[in-house]
């Protein structure tokens, strides 16, 4: 896995995990990996991914069985609701660069409506 150098690792992997519930990859009450396992696969340190682990715990998307481990919360409209959240973030960081480089809100709009058609 690549990271980013600008955002701390543990919150990349919050992420990846989100995603990989967003496209069904992981699906609510599906067990995590170990963190030590899981460290292994992603060449960190397991204390990276136990922090990461916890946060999502403190968050509410994962949760922990003593002795068994960590699992997805098993609520099915979890996945609706990251997907919204994520979607509201591409397009506000969308926005914000296309007005970086001048453009107004009604050209946005028709430079979305030009590529969704074709253009």
């Amino acid at each position: 896995m690549h990271f980013e150098n600008h955002i701390p690792i543990y919150l990349q992997i919050i992420e990846l995990i989100k995603k990989q519930v967003i496209l069904g990859i992981l699906k609510p009450g599906d067990k995590l990996e170990s963190v030590r396992e899981f460290a292994a696969e992603i060449k960190v340190n397991p204390n990276t991914v136990q922090k990461a682990y916890q946060e999502m715990e403190r968050e509410g998307l994962a949760y922990s069985q003593r002795g068994i481990g960590r699992f997805i919360v098993e609520d099915e409209s979890l996945v609706k609701q990251l997907r919204h959240d994520a979607s509201k973030l591409i397009i506000e960081d969308f926005i914000s660069k296309m007005t970086e480089i001048g453009y107004s809100n009604d050209e946005i709009l028709d430079r979305l409506k030009a590529k969704l058609n074709g253009g």
